[in-house]
């Protein structure tokens, strides 16, 4: 892969990771986080797409390496969801 994929692909990642955070109303921080939780997103999500036997409606190929797009905007607002949930469940005590 190149360095202008890499960063296409980082890119695409923030998006993803922004958008699952801004569905679960819980940020965990900047644009690293936003990657960060945009990759965590797509892990999980193609992970629980998967294990329910679904198909991947919008992959983007970069440089041979598949993102799963719509995936990753779902894990990525579960993801942020379930900690956005326990840092206030801890906060509280």
């Amino acid at each position: 892969m190149s360095f202008f994929g890499l960063l296409l692909l980082l890119l695409i990642a923030a998006i993803a990771g922004g958008l699952g955070q801004a569905l679960s109303g819980y940020s965990l921080g900047g644009c690293l986080m936003s990657i960060v939780v945009g990759f965590i997103g797509a892990l999980l999500g193609l992970w629980m797409a998967r294990q329910l036997g679904m198909p991947e409606p919008f992959p983007i190929t970069i440089g041979g390496e598949t993102f799963p797009l719509l995936w990753a905007i779902i894990g990525s607002a579960l993801f942020s969801g379930v900690l956005g949930a326990l840092s206030r469940r801890r906060s509280a005590r």
